[in-house]
């Protein structure tokens, strides 16, 4: 018999760090990757006139970085430390898409190269794209600049200098969401999650329905503990945007350290379908879920999912061990592929 209650303890303190990990794991000093990319379409291509432009966000630390996509969709970024990146793909007239992709040793081949495909939803989040509040149009022209100089701060992962430019912005224009909600996730990636909150709300109080800082104060609230807070406003955002992995995700442990283990089996299923690599890792607390109902065929379905995505995860050591000792306990010694 498999002593699910000592897998599920360690599941359960995996999952206390999995939500924060992904921002405090240390990059490796001196590594650097490329990320090739190329983009596939569904109902539609793109003019050539009119590339995609990619954008690409750290994670676990402040970085910015953006190029535009060739005719054929393909697209290259230099210099990359191991990291988890938010990858955003936007085509004017279009919609965008939003990814998470992870550089790191196990992805990379020989030529510390990690290569990304992208299926371009067409019509993914155009409403909201389109959509510009009045009080955005009235953001002046200095504190945008100020916004820009922020980035390219970021390309050069100065924090310092970001945070400056940023603050500037919003001392020229308060109502500047975008600047408050990226201040807010600067500090979220410091581990300022009081902070965070702080901007996000901030944000919010100029433009209630703005979705970035929404989504993003449900997950600092999460962070903080605050569960029962966070739930309302992680159901906000999936209400916003019903195709956004990170909203799914967050609802899913919202409902899950509230206990109401099946409302979050299914938003972390949703989570895991958008978006399989997903920085929050969804594939732990449905893994717990299924040990749980005592599902071990689907526990280890995840786990195992979860390691073929993330080889370098801080987790991925312990995670292995408990897919060793479900097989163990079958009759099989080691995980599949293990030498």
């Amino acid at each position: 018999m498999v002593h699910q209650r000592a897998l599920r303890s360690c599941l359960f303190l995996l999952l206390s760090l999995s939500f924060l990990a992904h921002w405090s794991a240390p990059a490796m000093a001196g590594e650097t990757y490329q990320l090739i990319g190329r983009i596939s379409y569904g109902e539609k291509g793109f003019s050539r006139d009119n590339p995609p432009l990619i954008l690409l966000q750290g994670m676990k630390n402040p970085f910015a970085a953006h190029t535009r996509a060739d005719p054929a969709g393909d697209f290259k970024f230099k210099k990359l430390r191991p990291d988890m990146f938010t990858l955003i793909v936007y085509v004017a007239f279009a919609g965008e898409h939003r990814q998470t992709v992870e550089v790191s040793p196990g992805l990379a081949d020989s030529k510390k190269r990690v290569f990304v495909e992208v299926a371009f939803q067409p019509n993914r989040s155009r409403k909201t794209l389109q959509e510009v509040s009045s009080s955005q149009l009235s953001v002046s022209v200095k504190a945008i600049k100020e916004l820009e100089k922020a980035f390219k701060r970021l390309e050069k992962r100065d924090r310092e200098g970001a945070v400056a430019h940023l603050k500037k912005s919003v001392e020229i224009s308060p109502q500047f969401i975008e600047g408050w909600n990226t201040l807010g996730t600067m500090a979220y990636q410091s581990g300022k999650y009081e902070l965070a909150e702080r901007y996000f709300r901030e944000a919010l109080e100029h433009d209630p329905e703005s979705y970035a800082p929404m989504v993003n104060l449900g997950g600092a609230l999460l962070s903080q503990g605050k569960i029962r807070e966070s739930l309302p406003w992680n159901m906000a955002a999936v209400e916003s945007r019903p195709d956004d992995a990170l909203a799914h995700s967050q609802v899913g442990l919202s409902y899950y350290y509230l206990g109401r283990y099946r409302e979050a089996e299914e938003h972390l299923k949703q989570a895991v379908a958008l978006d399989p690599g997903h920085f929050s890792y969804p594939q732990l607390p449905l893994a717990d879920i299924y040990l749980r109902n005592q599902d071990l065929k689907s526990a280890v379905r995840e786990l195992e999912h979860f390691l073929m995505l993330h080889p370098d995860a801080e987790q991925a050591a312990t995670v292995k061990r408990q897919v060793e000792i479900i097989y163990s306990q079958a009759g099989r010694k080691t995980v599949p592929g293990t030498p």
